[in-house]
Order: structure tokens, then C-alpha cells, then sequence
């Protein structure tokens, strides 16, 4: 029986880490794409920054240290890459044009609903929009937080890890965030 050299073992590893890599982008990259959709309502934008976020996260999966869910690490990464952006004084034209950019009949169809009739249709198109309209008001940490809970369905402490805020404080923020959204939807759930 022969020994393998330490190039075979570091050729092994490395496939290994690539598969382990590979299963963990086609399980949460969804989310990730969702949650970053939700958040620039631009397609285009959600993509670019939905791969930018993967690519970052490649770069460093030999320094994720599993200390929270990797599901957790990648919304970080997303959120980050999400303030760069707006924060980036190049990426100026997006912010003109991503009101625009997705369509809220597309939205609405992007949601599930038993609903059959037209009339029905319509009303919900127009409570998505309303919803929209509110969320996009919402202050920034209000507004990661009302999506990670409400469009991924995060669980306060994955959201408080995802962020690095404190249960507490992530708390005051969706209570917060749902105070103004029912508010503006006049009190209706």
C-alpha cells in the first residue's frame, strides 16, 4: 500500500473545501438573491450583488470559523455588500434608477396566493405595492431587519448575529418597523 504524498492530501482537502463550498451556495444562495432583491428591488443589482457576495465568501471559506450558521455569515456578507453599495458615490445611477426597476405586477406574482378572481388580484397587487411603499420608507437598520424576519424568515437571533446588533435592539427595530408599516397601511395586518 503506497502513501500519499502531502500534494495528493492538499489536492484532496481542496476539493473537499470546494464541494462543501459548492453544496453551501446552492443551498442558501436563494435566500441570499431574496433578501438582497428585497432590499434594492432591483434584479439586476440583486444578482450582481448576490454574486459579489459568494465570490467574497469563496475568497474566505478557509477563515469561517463556524462560530454561527453559515446561512449567518452570508447575510453579514450581504448586508455589508449591500451598505458598500449605497454607500459607494459611484454607484450613484442605481439609486436613481432602482425604484423603477421591478415592476410591482411582477412582485405580486412572485408571491403565492389562493386568490382566483381578477378583482382579488388586483387588491393584493395594490397591498404588495403598499407594502413596498412602506418598507422602502423604513430606515435602513429598520428595513434589514423587517426583511430578514419577514421575506427570509429568520429566527431575532439570527438577525441579531446577521447584523451584530443585540436581540434587544433588533427587537426595538422590528417593533418599530412594524409600528410605521401598520400604520401606513391603516392599522390592517
Amino acid at each position: 500500500m503506497r502513501r500519499a504524498t502531502a500534494e495528493e492530501i492538499a489536492a484532496r482537502e481542496l476539493e473537499t473545501a470546494a464541494e462543501e463550498f459548492s453544496c453551501v451556495v446552492e443551498r442558501h444562495r436563494p435566500q441570499v438573491f431574496r433578501f438582497l432583491l428585497a432590499s434594492t428591488r432591483d434584479l439586476d443589482l440583486a444578482e450582481t450583488l448576490t454574486q459579489e457576495c459568494f465570490l467574497k465568501a469563496h475568497r474566505n471559506w478557509g477563515s469561517f470559523r463556524g462560530e454561527s450558521s453559515a446561512m449567518t455569515w452570508l447575510m453579514r456578507i450581504a448586508i455589508n455588500l449591500q451598505k458598500d453599495h449605497w454607500r459607494n458615490r459611484r454607484m450613484q445611477f442605481w439609486r436613481l434608477t432602482q425604484t423603477n426597476a421591478v415592476d410591482l405586477d411582477e412582485a405580486s406574482e412572485w408571491l403565492p396566493s389562493g386568490e382566483s378572481s381578477v378583482e382579488r388580484q388586483l387588491l393584493a397587487r395594490e397591498r404588495v405595492g403598499q407594502v413596498w411603499r412602506s418598507v422602502k420608507g423604513l430606515s435602513e437598520r429598520q428595513r434589514t431587519v423587517f426583511l430578514l424576519r419577514y421575506v427570509e424568515e429568520q429566527e431575532l437571533s439570527e438577525i441579531a448575529r446577521a447584523t451584530g446588533l443585540s436581540e434587544g435592539t433588533v427587537k426595538a427595530h422590528l417593533s418599530r418597523a412594524l409600528t410605521r408599516v401598520r400604520a401606513e397601511l391603516g392599522g390592517k395586518r
